[in-house]
């Protein structure tokens, strides 16, 4: 019973958070796709897929910082780091899981079992990212938006430049919360010399995640004007933008804690989106 405790807390499945940022732009694009009523089977697919995929990669993230970890406060008690679960069995986890992951894709059309291959390269080669990289957190935007160009391919067999607009519009989110993320471990990465977009901003970085997050809500306006929503989406859009303003107060003083709730607050900020957007293309639905 320990160990598969220790399993489940090295995927993450006692913290949904890092699944539900990933999730919510999955369903945009989903919910885009299919004007409204995306194939239920699509959605169970996306739904388990993310979940397990997100587990996948934090075994991935925790394999490559296993001798970082045990460093740092906030990750010392992981179970790679404590020596709970070795890094053979974290390694047969992974694969297993990502298999799963994977068997779930070949239920889908030969376009987005296509995708998927770059999809799981980035979420395996996002943790090295960090090592020499300035902005590992625009890598992990390309790596979490991966799910967007993929929904619209099960749903309509294309990745129209529509997909393209919600992934830029992910990834702006992700550098944003991200960084707030990155706050948390801002003097632990400088002594390890990990690179982050906390770092990497300095004195600008609240200046830098309020730009991130206007450009996301600012692409996410496009999107709008591309697929046609109306006046419901807009209402979600501007719950949002209040949501992005209360995160300037968490994260002004640079609180650690504060940043870090700034980070979990963005599950609010994903699902009015998706909200919005469902409630949209339902009410205008003909």
């Amino acid at each position: 019973m320990n160990r598969l405790n220790a399993y489940w807390r090295l995927m993450r499945l006692d913290k949904p958070i890092g699944t539900l940022l990933l999730l919510w732009p999955t369903l945009w694009a989903l919910w885009i796709a299919g004007r409204g009523h995306p194939s239920l089977v699509n959605v169970l697919v996306f739904v388990l897929g993310t979940l397990l995929m997100r587990s996948a990669g934090c075994v991935m993230n925790d394999l490559a910082d296993r001798r970082i970890d045990p460093h740092v406060a906030r990750t010392s008690q992981r179970p790679l780091a404590t020596g709970e679960v070795t890094p053979r069995e974290a390694l047969i986890l992974a694969a297993l899981v990502s298999l799963l992951a994977f068997a779930l894709v070949l239920t889908r059309n030969a376009l987005t079992v296509l995708l998927s291959l770059p999809a799981l390269f980035l979420a395996a080669s996002y943790p090295l990212t960090k090592r020499f990289f300035p902005l590992p957190q625009a890598y992990l935007g390309i790596a979490f938006g991966f799910g967007i160009p993929m929904a619209f391919a099960a749903e309509t067999g294309t990745v129209p430049a529509l997909a393209l607009e919600v992934m830029l519009a992910n990834l702006f989110w992700t550098i944003a919360y991200d960084t707030e993320y990155a706050m948390v471990d801002r003097d632990d990465d400088f002594r390890l010399g990990i690179h982050s977009s906390a770092l990497l901003f300095g004195g600008w970085d609240v200046t830098a995640i309020m730009l991130c997050y206007a450009a996301a809500l600012g692409t996410l306006v496009w999107v709008g004007f591309s697929a046609h929503l109306g006046v419901t989406y807009a209402a979600g859009l501007l719950v949002a933008t209040a949501i992005a303003g209360y995160h300037y107060t968490l994260i002004r003083t640079r609180d650690r804690m504060l940043c870090f709730k700034a980070f979990l607050n963005n599950n609010w900020l994903g699902g009015v989106v998706f909200l919005g957007l469902a409630a949209d293309l339902l009410l205008t639905a003909k």
